[in-house]
């Protein structure tokens, strides 16, 4: 009995067996229905039941807003790992070493493309909440002088796309001067007549909402994405009152006038296109994008 079952059913389980991977499935966290991963990825990680939108990284960003997926990475300028030499429960190093492994080498939190969205060249910057909660530390400030300088070495739109929980704790003051940082390279952008877009996600909060986010020509926002500076709890404990339904969501905020426009991701490579086509003459040897129709109320 114990070379049957020590030695042939280990050998025929061995044969049968497959190797299946353990995220075929994703459960939706507003409607909790279970999602096929393939599904999920055809509707750009956006939920077919109830329309939540999942966090996406950077490389899923570049794809979706350039013309055909087609981009071109641009590095960074490197910064020092760890100027505070700082430790909470882990070493600061040991933090960005794990975000690291998680993204890619030499990664942070913000990553540069470029390419054609519309015809039109574009800069865009994207942040990954992945990594470190999408936290802005100067790694994050470089980058956004580096992408607004590239802009305007292309005459290229800049389009920003922040998922942040704001400024990184782990940096202390170095972070929150990168706030002014990030609104000087906007107006770099702006101040040579270039447009500056910014498309608010899931979430856009702390010092990143309180800066370049909140500055741009246009802002967009996908649906549902929470946006403010503080959290509403720290604000219910603050005022001593409950906040309306949907505060700090993208949707309460458009109604309000902070936010020009929430757009479904599926929408957002058109949206944007066709922004670019209004805001800019067309590029030489390219017809521009059409007008939209006029509704019938307009005409």
């Amino acid at each position: 009995m114990s070379w049957l079952t020590n030695y042939v059913l280990p050998k025929i389980r061995a044969l049968t067996r497959k190797d299946v991977p353990d995220n075929l499935w994703r459960k939706c966290p507003s409607c909790e229905q279970m999602l096929f991963h393939r599904d999920l990825a055809q509707s750009l990680d956006v939920c077919h039941h109830c329309g939540h939108h999942f966090r996406i990284g950077s490389e899923a960003r570049f794809k979706i807003l350039f013309d055909d997926g087609a981009f071109e990475k641009i590095e960074a300028p490197k910064v020092p790992s760890d100027p505070l030499r700082f430790r909470d429960r882990k070493r600061y190093t040991e933090r960005l070493r794990e975000g690291q492994a998680a993204l890619g080498a030499g990664s942070d939190a913000v990553a540069i493309a470029q390419g054609r969205i519309g015809g039109q060249p574009a800069v865009v910057l994207a942040f990954d909440f992945a990594f470190m909660g999408g936290s802005m530390g100067v790694a994050a400030g470089e980058a956004m002088l580096t992408a607004a300088r590239r802009a305007v070495e292309r005459d290229a739109a800049l389009i920003a796309v922040p998922a942040s929980g704001g400024a990184r704790m782990q940096e202390g003051i170095l972070s929150l001067m990168q706030m002014p940082r990030t609104i000087l390279a906007a107006d770099m952008v702006k101040e040579a007549g270039l447009p500056y877009i910014v498309i608010l996600t899931d979430p856009t909060t702390g010092g990143v909402a309180a800066s370049f986010a909140s500055i741009g020509d246009i802002t967009l926002a996908e649906p549902g994405a929470i946006i403010g500076f503080a959290g509403a709890r720290v604000i219910e404990e603050t005022i001593r009152e409950k906040l309306p339904e949907g505060f700090q969501r993208a949707e309460y905020l458009h109604a309000h006038g902070m936010v020009d426009q929430v757009v479904p991701r599926g929408e957002l490579h058109e949206t944007v296109a066709r922004i670019l086509s209004l805001l800019r003459e067309p590029v030489r040897g390219e017809a521009a994008l059409p007008a939209p129709p006029l509704s019938k109320a307009a005409e």
